[in-house]
């Protein structure tokens, strides 16, 4: 059976609920309209449903003028396409430039989530850079947590829910495949291969897998009800815990420059779709997941 792509994510505004999509435009930095967005506090820096699980109740869909929001119990919201002056905003170990979305926007937020945040945009993603130890100068990353893109294997998380339901949090599986936020899922590969896969290619397009991607407590919380548990980290402390962290899913960069994405010959040139093949190019010997930068050779 050959690995196929068998769903596409994307997340428009960060920490926000998830949208599926049948296929996706690929840019250098993510996938089209994949984190641009993201909510900052009072001081510029970066909240998400780790600390504020509301934001996972609120949906942001695109439109040809900016954002709709959506969620219960509130009028929806539309939000145009920023045009002030740029803001300094932190997330995580960067700080780049972003755009305030209109006062609107961030009385609409902060009335929902019940705290004071403002909605910033990020109109240039090609400012932010990757972390230079696992990718090249010229990548780029939106508002996503470090790489471009996120890829998680049905095989594996149905590894983990068979480990889940032999353990004291058995109530709390099977879990999921959304509680990883992935951008790509995959199926018809050996559970947790993917920690060795090193260049793939989806359809048409190619990517590096530069690093696997340790988890927080993002993935205890119900991505439908905002509810916290424990799962999966329990189990995957016990079964995949290395370095002091626990491991699921790997991180991708695309293998497409800026200068290549600026000279396509039309929108939608890059594109990948549900149901394409997925070939592995390159993998690794060691089966753990990458977590040390490989030597270049």
């Amino acid at each position: 059976m050959p690995i196929e792509l068998s769903q596409i994510f994307r997340y428009p505004v960060k920490s926000t609920r998830r949208e599926e999509l049948t296929s996706a435009d690929v840019e250098p930095w993510g996938l089209a309209g994949d984190r641009r967005w993201m909510l900052v506090d009072e001081a510029g820096k970066v909240v998400t449903a780790r600390e504020t699980p509301r934001m996972l109740l609120i949906t942001a869909r695109a439109t040809e003028l900016g954002l709709r929001f959506t969620a219960a119990d509130t009028d929806d919201l539309e939000v145009t396409l920023p045009s002030r002056e740029t803001i300094p905003v932190t997330i995580w170990r960067s700080e780049v430039a972003a755009t305030p979305a209109a006062d609107s926007a961030h009385e609409w937020l902060s009335s929902f989530l019940g705290r004071r945040v403002r909605l910033v945009y990020l109109d240039d993603p090609s400012r932010r850079p990757t972390n230079p130890l696992f990718s090249e100068s010229s990548d780029r990353v939106s508002f996503a947590d470090g790489y471009p893109l996120l890829l998680a294997s049905e095989e594996s998380l149905a590894q983990l829910n068979e480990w889940i339901a032999l353990g004291p949090r058995s109530d709390e599986g099977p879990l999921p495949i959304t509680r990883f936020r992935p951008n790509v899922v995959v199926r018809g590969a050996e559970a947790f291969v993917e920690d060795q896969w090193r260049h793939i290619r989806i359809g048409a397009m190619t990517f590096r897998a530069v690093k696997a991607c340790d988890r927080c407590v993002l993935t205890t919380i119900n991505p439908e009800t905002a509810q916290k548990g424990k799962e999966p980290i329990t189990t995957m402390a016990s079964r995949r815990r290395w370095d002091g962290a626990t491991w699921f899913g790997v991180n991708l960069i695309p293998d497409l420059s800026a200068a290549q994405f600026a000279q396509r010959p039309e929108p939608g040139a890059f594109q990948i779709y549900v149901g394409d093949e997925v070939e592995v190019l390159r993998m690794s010997d060691v089966a753990e997941p990458l977590r040390e930068p490989e030597p270049v050779s």
